[in-house]
């Protein structure tokens, strides 16, 4: 179908951060829009609304400072010019691919396999992350998650007790806390490796009935960002057509459906902590704004993710060379 109600059907598309394209171009249409980063960035300035300007502003500068970053390690390397929207070129590409899978949209402007090893990193770091802005709604939550773990840890190192809103962060909320952190990783690991000991993987890329050993930087790259990009909910794929069989659709939907809901649940497990807990109007052990916290969340947010993650970008996309 060439024409359409396309300009409707794609500008919810990206407001709700669905991702799926009208045309098989998916998001290198004159129509598209960046209408998925407003959901995401407005929910700390409502939170700023609810719980103080302070806290609220303090987090949103959080989130645009991570997605700096994020934007810069995908930019160190040039993408393209092979597989890239010519109108966009190196950077347009990178910017809306690393904004749209960072808000996990999935929608992407450029073909991915165009990207370069830094420009894929970038991309799993918004996918690893998950709050720089992260999706609508889901995004603001794991922020929240962030800062109860960073506040947990900072309360650690000067020997206080962590708080957040003038409430105690108790021992039940770090374990839910961490089980969410955790929940996330396993969601992908765990598959990507079961896909490729059982050959799943060397199937998908051609080179089906060889060791797991024989599998390229670029080959693995391609499975864990797979499991990646389901357990985030974004729908963007880097294997194409050729993991249309029964095992990737049933693999990747059951990652989908556990690595959106259980997430979900346990912070709603966190809130229903917090509604029940006593608020004392004191002053804050630890301060949850102004430009040292939010150095020390960005900081804390990508340490965590790169203790989690980073063997296995060095084995994926670090080791794609140039």
């Amino acid at each position: 179908m060439v024409m359409g109600p396309v300009a409707s059907f794609l500008s919810i598309k990206q407001l709700g951060s669905n991702g799926g394209g009208y045309f098989s171009a998916n998001s290198a249409h004159p129509f598209e829009t960046f209408l998925m980063l407003v959901i995401p960035l407005s929910f700390p300035i409502a939170f700023a609304k609810l719980v103080g300007k302070g806290r609220g502003v303090s987090i949103l500068i959080a989130m645009l400072a991570g997605f700096g970053v994020m934007l810069g390690i995908a930019l160190v390397q040039a993408s393209g010019p092979a597989l890239l929207e010519t109108r966009f070129g190196s950077f347009g590409s990178v910017l809306f691919n690393v904004g749209s899978l960072s808000t996990n949209t999935g929608a992407v402007a450029s073909s991915l396999a165009g990207m370069s090893p830094s420009a894929v990193t970038g991309l799993f770091l918004g996918m690893f992350v998950q709050a720089i802005p992260g999706a609508d709604g889901t995004g603001m939550m794991t922020m929240i998650v962030y800062v109860v773990l960073t506040l947990f840890i900072v309360g650690l190192m000067v020997g206080k007790t962590p708080e957040y809103l003038s409430m105690k962060i108790s021992s039940h909320d770090i374990k839910l806390a961490v089980f969410i952190f955790l929940i996330h990783p396993a969601l992908i690991l765990i598959p990507t490796a079961v896909s490729l000991v059982s050959g799943d993987a060397q199937g998908v890329l051609g080179m089906q009935g060889q060791q797991t050993t024989a599998v390229t930087a670029a080959g693995y790259t391609q499975t864990l960002y797979e499991y990646t990009s389901a357990a985030a909910n974004n729908g963007s794929d880097y294997f194409g057509t050729s993991a249309n069989t029964p095992f990737w659709n049933y693999s990747t939907g059951i990652v989908m459906l556990l690595g959106r809901y259980i997430p979900i649940g346990l912070m709603l497990a966190i809130a229903g902590s917090f509604t029940v807990k006593d608020r004392k109007e004191v002053i804050e052990p630890i301060k949850t704004q102004g430009p040292l916290f939010i150095a020390v969340l960005v900081v804390m947010t990508f340490l965590l993710t790169a203790l989690t993650f980073f063997p296995f970008l060095a084995i994926g996309p670090f080791s794609m060379g140039g």
